[in-house]
């Protein structure tokens, strides 16, 4: 079992910046790849981005490529998500997970999940 905690969602003028951390415990030595999706009200969970346990080859959605960066401290146990130029559109709560196929956008092909954080954007 890996157990998934995350922060730093906030609410945020649009054009701001606001960064998520995500904390793995448990069995964190299996190499998980990890990710950031996100739910609207209304909507289903979407791909926000992708990483390898490398760190190398990330992933990430269309709507924010150039915009986020994901990023991973192995010996920390953490992954970030570094999100700028913010758009009301990404209000959402955003969710890490982790699991095997760091390539795959589906949530039903990740294995765990944290509690999410909300992010909040104003315009």
């Amino acid at each position: 079992q890996v157990q998934l905690v995350e922060s730093g969602g906030g609410l945020v003028q649009a054009g701001g910046s606001l960064r998520l951390s995500c904390v793995a415990s448990g069995r964190t030595s299996n190499n998980y790849a990890m990710g950031w999706f996100r739910q609207a009200p209304g909507k289903e969970r979407e791909f926000v981005a992708a990483i390898p346990w490398s760190g190398g080859g990330t992933y990430y959605a269309n709507s924010v490529k150039d915009r986020f960066t994901i990023s991973r401290d192995n010996a920390k146990n953490t992954v970030y998500l570094q999100m700028n130029s913010l758009k009301p559109e990404d209000t959402a709560v955003y969710y890490c997970a982790a699991g095997t196929y760091p390539g795959s956008s589906s949530y039903r092909a990740w294995n765990y999940w944290g509690q999410g954080t909300q992010v909040t954007v104003s315009s």
